[in-house]
């Protein structure tokens, strides 16, 4: 009958008085090695509907989604996400890119101690509007919300350094919003007890979870 590999790894292995049959020979290297290397599938979806018992180690590439995966026994879990282009930001009206000279206001999904994270860059220019003056569109910056894989799954709030011309503070909150959306919070009017009007936040090193 047959024997198994001398790694250990289960896979079945022809023995020399097992009657020649180049079918069960062929049939028992396939099932024994490809759910044990990377297997590629064309989406997460594709994965979960073929393996539908997965085996802890499992190792799968996602073509859609640009991950390779692994199953540690309870989840499939991310160990690594493919080459993310950076994208520019769309702006909304009142807010304009390079604040600061600190560049283009821009975002990529990276893999951050397995975790999907959206990873910022750039600085925002800020006008004002009114008396008392406030931020424009409520300080919502995006004239469009960030695609799906961009988005939380809940409120994340990072800190974001600002300018500390017309303003007595050094940072400002930045929301992303699980609708797509960026917002900019704690800027108040210049005639409240504090000044919080900068004109420029600078997103550089900044990361929020999805």
């Amino acid at each position: 009958m047959p024997t198994t590999d001398t790694y250990g790894q289960g896979v079945q292995v022809y023995a020399l008085p097992d009657a020649p049959n180049l079918e069960t020979l062929a049939g028992n290297l396939a099932t024994g090695l490809v759910p044990r290397s990377v297997m590629r599938f064309a989406s997460a979806s594709a994965r979960n509907a073929t393996i539908t018992s997965p085996v802890a180690g499992m190792t799968a590439f996602l073509t859609a989604e640009k991950l390779l995966t692994v199953y540690d026994g309870t989840a499939w879990t991310v160990v690594a996400a493919g080459t993310s282009a950076w994208t520019t930001i769309p702006l909304a009206s009142g807010f304009s890119h390079n604040g600061n000279d600190n560049g283009t206001a821009q975002y990529r999904v990276v893999n951050l101690f397995g975790e999907l994270t959206v990873m910022l860059q750039g600085g925002i220019d800020i006008t004002y509007s009114g008396s008392p003056t406030v931020i424009r569109n409520g300080g919502i910056i995006t004239s469009t919300p960030l695609p799906s894989a961009a988005r939380p799954g809940s409120l994340r709030t990072v800190p974001a350094a600002c300018s500390a011309y017309t303003s007595d503070s050094l940072s400002l909150k930045l929301d992303a919003q699980p609708d797509g959306h960026l917002k900019i919070v704690g800027t108040t009017a210049t005639n409240a007890s504090e000044r919080i009007t900068p004109p420029w936040i600078s997103l550089n090193g900044l990361f929020y979870s999805l």
